[in-house]
């Protein structure tokens, strides 16, 4: 049927497809959710393409809600700002009502932390600052998210963050309820809802800082503050029950961000930020303090989409890994990237084999199918580079943060650290044993980097059958073995251990000369 013939009247098509909705041809479904199916669509007259959500039939039955999604997606389309995903048009056609928005090319923060895992400090402040910039200008002009999630939350191609799904905001007004049986709550996601939202409170835009609260727990922890069998059990958690420390999860965190992210989750909106500028500062004065005065604006332009990965090994061992970590992929709670790498370890110590490593990649929702290019695009700074590298993670990747940016030691030996581990997955045992032993040459104000090169350099000392300049290893790493993060920590007692029994244990005398080196004040 011809756009030409077709009528107010006229039933909705399941896939619209090869239509025309307004100024807007339909090219092909992106995917569907409770409320909207999200199509791809080319507007002409612009030259542009954009993302189109068409509200579902059943809903565009409820002329009472069809006339509230149309002025809240309005209100919702002032909200000009870099850091939000940009609604262009609000409309409809017939019995089909439609938003027209920027479409975005890139991973959802859900898809990025499974690929990527927990971000370290400085990546995870460039993500809460942007989004938190969107949430500011959002709370200036009185409108409330209600969605704050992973999934709405996109690291674009063009190197921003962006807070999607604003056209399904709501305006605050003075004593205005939020009913949990109302369309358009957020009853598929109890894991993010303010304990204001659940009980059917007002909202303001502090609510938005909790559900964002949530989610930066779940970024940096690798798991949500709070989970149940059961919506109802979850949502009670967020009314009753206080978050364990973050600083548990994550005890490489200053800790004034984890004070930041528990504040953010306050119960009571009063002890929370009381706005989103209020928040900004806070995080600006993380960064200043602990990282230098140095603010990254952006994530690098790079191609998102990765192949997947698999084991590669071929003895028993592996494939008994390969089992294990797939069962650990499909868990509800995720895990942070170096979290899978430790499961992953200390499986293939225990049935015996060497070191194994298993990434799943998840093709993102909006990416286009492309490659990664074989030569890595040079970036404006080494923080863009590493950036790049992170989206990436190719080997050839993390090479061009060194090569291109070799005076800027702190990316270059960040990049050196990842490129290490992945030359190990790929069995390059003397390559990733060449850049342990530089990183465990550096001077003592490089402790952690130090004690990463070290562990390193005593487990591949290890899988090689060197046993003894593995445990002189390790008698160096000893006093700062603290510093250790956890996957390496995995990786020093896998060498431990398994130099103990090839050779032994010490004698009494060992024994003693050993405590009287790392602990001379005991006894």
């Amino acid at each position: 049927m011809t756009d030409e013939k077709q009528t107010p009247t006229e039933p909705i098509m399941e896939d619209l497809t090869g239509r025309q909705l307004g100024g807007f041809r339909i090219l092909r479904r992106l995917g569907s959710g409770a409320m909207a199916d999200v199509y791809l669509a080319d507007q002409s007259a612009l030259r542009r393409q954009v993302a189109v959500k068409v509200l579902k039939r059943h809903l565009a039955a409820d002329q009472t809600y069809v006339k509230r999604f149309e002025r809240e997606a309005q209100a919702a389309a002032s909200l000009v700002h870099a850091n939000i995903v940009q609604i262009y048009d609000v409309g409809h056609l017939g019995e089909t009502y439609y938003i027209a928005q920027e479409y975005v090319q890139g991973l959802n923060l859900r898809q990025w932390l499974e690929r990527n895992g927990a971000p370290e400090l400085r990546l995870a402040l460039v993500i809460m600052r942007q989004v938190a910039a969107a949430l500011a200008k959002a709370g200036q002009q009185g409108i409330v998210h209600r969605d704050i999630k992973p999934e709405n939350i996109m690291l674009t191609r063009t190197g921003e963050v962006k807070v999607a799904d604003f056209g399904l905001a709501r305006v605050a007004q003075d004593g205005q309820q939020a009913n949990l049986t109302e369309v358009g709550m957020t009853m598929g996601t109890p894991l993010y809802m303010s304990p204001e939202q659940v009980e059917g409170r007002p909202l303001d835009p502090r609510s938005d800082i909790y559900s964002f609260g949530v989610t930066c727990y779940q970024m940096l922890a690798g798991c949500s503050p709070f989970s149940g069998d059961t919506a109802l059990s979850v949502a009670l958690q967020h009314l009753r029950k206080q978050p364990d420390s973050l600083e548990n999860h994550r005890p490489d965190l200053p800790a004034a961000l984890c004070r930041v992210v528990h504040r953010m989750l306050a119960k009571n909106p009063e002890h929370r930020f009381q706005s989103a500028l209020e928040l900004l500062g806070e995080l600006r004065r993380v960064q200043t303090t602990y990282l230098g005065d140095s603010w990254p604006d952006e994530l690098p332009t790079s191609t998102i989409e990765g192949p997947e990965a698999a084991a590669t090994s071929h003895d028993e061992a592996t494939r008994h890994l390969g089992k294990l970590m797939r069962t650990v992929s499909q868990a509800a709670v995720r895990r942070p990237r170096w979290g899978l790498w430790v499961l992953a370890s200390f499986a293939a110590f225990v049935v015996g084999g060497a070191l194994a490593l298993v990434v799943f990649y998840e093709k993102p929702l909006l990416a286009d199918t492309e490659k990664t290019p074989a030569t890595v695009p040079k970036q404006e700074t080494a923080v863009r580079q590493w950036y790049l590298a992170r989206l990436l993670g190719t080997p050839e990747a993390w090479r061009s943060v060194i090569e291109y940016f070799p005076t800027d030691t702190y990316w270059v030996n960040h990049a050196k650290q990842q490129l290490a581990l992945i030359l190990l997955r790929e069995e390059d045992r003397e390559g990733a044993l060449a850049i342990f032993e530089e990183l465990a040459s550096l001077g003592e104000s490089e402790a952690e980097l130090r004690a990463f090169g070290l562990a390193g350099q005593a487990g591949v000392l290890t899988m090689n059958g060197e046993y003894r300049k593995s445990a002189a290893v390790i008698d160096q790493l000893l006093p700062i073995a603290d510093k250790l993060d956890p996957q390496m920590r995995l990786m020093f007692l896998y060498a431990r251990r398994t130099n103990k029994s090839k050779l032994g244990a010490p004698t009494k005398s060992q024994w003693e000369d050993l405590l009287k080196e790392h602990f001379p004040d005991a006894g």
